[in-house]
């Protein structure tokens, strides 16, 4: 299964302000719920509340404590290895990371593939990107789009 992080991200890093991204691009949310329309995606349990219409087929929700979701799409993860064992027994070809910043992290050293929405900018916020080392990664194309530019990230060999 191939794990991939996808995420919007300013030019200082900020992925969001509060429980809502600071800027307003529905072109680049429209092809990121497109982008993980069909598979499942691991998210935090706060970010997982913040959604109101859940993004992806399945949501694995990270959580140090069991919770009941009320959505039967929702399962839930007490940690990474968890996480890509749900996403296996839902026979997902691709696991998609949606954040918060603790989950990135998390997950950094298992994603193979980050896609980034570079967004032209920088914004106030509480939430950041997880700084990786770029020798353990190769940019593999890269798409100007109004707003932002989109990154496409593979784990170097």
């Amino acid at each position: 299964m191939e794990i991939v992080s996808v995420a919007a991200v300013a030019g200082n890093g900020v992925i969001g302000a509060g429980d809502r991204l600071p800027w307003d691009l529905p072109e680049e949310v429209r092809r990121y719920r497109e982008r993980v329309a069909d598979d499942p995606v691991a998210i935090g349990r706060r970010t997982f509340q913040m959604f109101d219409d859940l993004p992806g087929r399945e949501q694995i929700v990270l959580s140090r404590t069991e919770r009941d979701w009320e959505r039967p799409t929702a399962h839930h993860a007490g940690g990474v290895e968890d996480a890509i064992d749900v996403a296996s027994d839902l026979d997902g070809d691709t696991l998609y990371v949606l954040g918060g910043s603790a989950i990135y992290e998390a997950f950094l050293d298992v994603v193979d593939r980050q896609l980034l929405s570079r967004v032209h900018g920088e914004y106030d916020g509480d939430a950041h990107y997880p700084e990786f080392d770029r020798d353990e990664w190769t940019l593999a194309g890269e798409t100007e789009y109004d707003g932002y530019t989109l990154e496409e990230w593979v784990r170097a060999d």
